[in-house]
């Protein structure tokens, strides 16, 4: 039967990345991603109709094998025990950056939501325009208390599976502005890139006063870098300010990093918006996440786990399809490469396309993003030239 063989297929890949699982968890997440990229949907009951009928097999006997791999270690007999799913995050990571050759990553960190039931704090890698989910913690909607020992934890492991020898920018908004997640991205050998809010202060190096960072900048085309510190009068982080103003955004970026002025640019925090696009192919555009009825916050970890990879498989799909210069990519990409149609939803048409005749092309590794231009660089860099590191007068 040709689906039958095209999941096995798929079961071997999996195997390949994922060896330190037991083999009936690998098979569960395996069947679980194929069953979502083929209904095009997360949900769990569309999944198994789906695969009711590619595999000619009774919904209930699907649907309780489903069931069984993401609940309770108690309730997963025969499913080689509690799954505890972030033993997952690692050959995420690995597999998202197999094909990156020159040992460069941007992860961008956010919370992001399912109602208010639940948050699910994740590290993304982001890719073309999209993001993979490779670690995250899952906790209710109304939990208290800081978010910072999990990000150190999420982080923590990521940079267990990933090495030495990573260039690596964390990627995160103005809601997770702190000292505390700035020292932990660079207790790791990290670059922070993190937007601050603009009533915040910043005391640059040699001033007796500082200023609100939003003063650095005040009009579009506005720039300026410099080392310094932020909010002096309280938490004192000695930081790079790296700020600006382009055209077109209704305020501007304020960015801290550990990096020194000559050696950023405030154009890598762009890549931060993809990790948005990667929630809405989770939730919403996508894997239809946000109509969920579980009720556990486990339970939601261990499911997310299938759809993130369901993710990169598809993105992975969505990048060959790209090399191959099958017709539809021609719309991927308009003028000067912004993003008219999503890699994510090039890749689901394609490889679900395959997928219902049976066929599993073997697909390449995601190949590595490029790193921003110099000719992108020099736009933010040269004007900063013609001003006084030390002036916060606008352009």
């Amino acid at each position: 039967m040709p689906q039958a063989k095209a999941l096995y297929q798929w079961e071997q890949r999996v195997a390949t990345f994922f060896p330190q699982l037991p083999p009936r968890r690998r098979a569960w997440l395996a069947l679980v991603s194929w069953g979502i990229v083929l209904a095009q949907c997360a949900l769990l009951s569309r999944v198994v109709l789906r695969l009711a009928v590619a595999l000619r097999t009774p919904f209930n006997t699907l649907r309780q094998r489903l069931r069984k791999g993401y609940r309770p270690g108690a309730d997963a007999a025969g499913q080689g025990g509690a799954f505890d799913y972030t033993t997952c995050f690692a050959p995420l990571l690995r597999w998202a950056t197999a094909g990156f050759t020159d040992r460069r990553l941007a992860l961008a960190i956010d919370p992001t939501n399912l109602g208010d039931r639940f948050t699910i704090l994740t590290a993304s890698v982001v890719f073309r325009g999209c993001a993979v989910p490779v670690a995250w913690h899952v906790q209710r909607g109304d939990a208290k208390g800081s978010w910072n020992e999990h990000w150190r934890r999420l982080l923590g492991l990521l940079r267990a599976a990933l090495g030495e020898g990573w260039q690596v920018l964390v990627l995160s908004d103005r809601g997770l502005q702190s000292k505390e997640l700035f020292e932990t991205i660079t207790a790791l050998g990290w670059h922070p890139l993190m937007r601050a809010k603009k009533g915040g202060r910043f005391l640059p190096d040699g001033w007796a006063k500082g200023l609100a960072l939003g003063q650095f900048v005040t009009r579009p085309g506005g720039r300026w870098r410099g080392r310094g510190v932020a909010w002096p009068t309280s938490s004192r982080l000695s930081c790079t300010l790296l700020a600006c103003w382009e055209d077109g955004h209704e305020e501007p970026w304020l960015i801290l990093t550990d990096l020194g002025p000559h050696d950023a640019t405030a154009v890598w925090y762009a890549w931060r918006g993809w990790i948005e696009q990667g929630f809405r192919d989770l939730k919403s555009d996508g894997w239809r996440l946000s109509r969920t009825r579980m009720a556990d916050p486990e339970r939601v970890g261990r499911w997310w786990v299938a759809a993130a990879l369901a993710t990169l498989w598809v993105l992975e799909a969505g990048a060959e399809a790209q090399r191959l210069a099958i017709p539809a990519t021609q719309a991927h990409e308009g003028a000067g490469g912004a993003f008219v149609t999503s890699l994510f939803a090039l890749g689901l048409v394609w490889l679900a396309e395959q997928l219902g005749r049976g066929v599993v092309r073997r697909l390449r590794r995601l190949p590595q993003p490029g790193w921003p231009p110099s000719a992108e660089e020099d736009q933010l860099v040269q004007p900063l030239c013609g001003i006084a590191e030390h002036s916060p007068i606008p352009l």
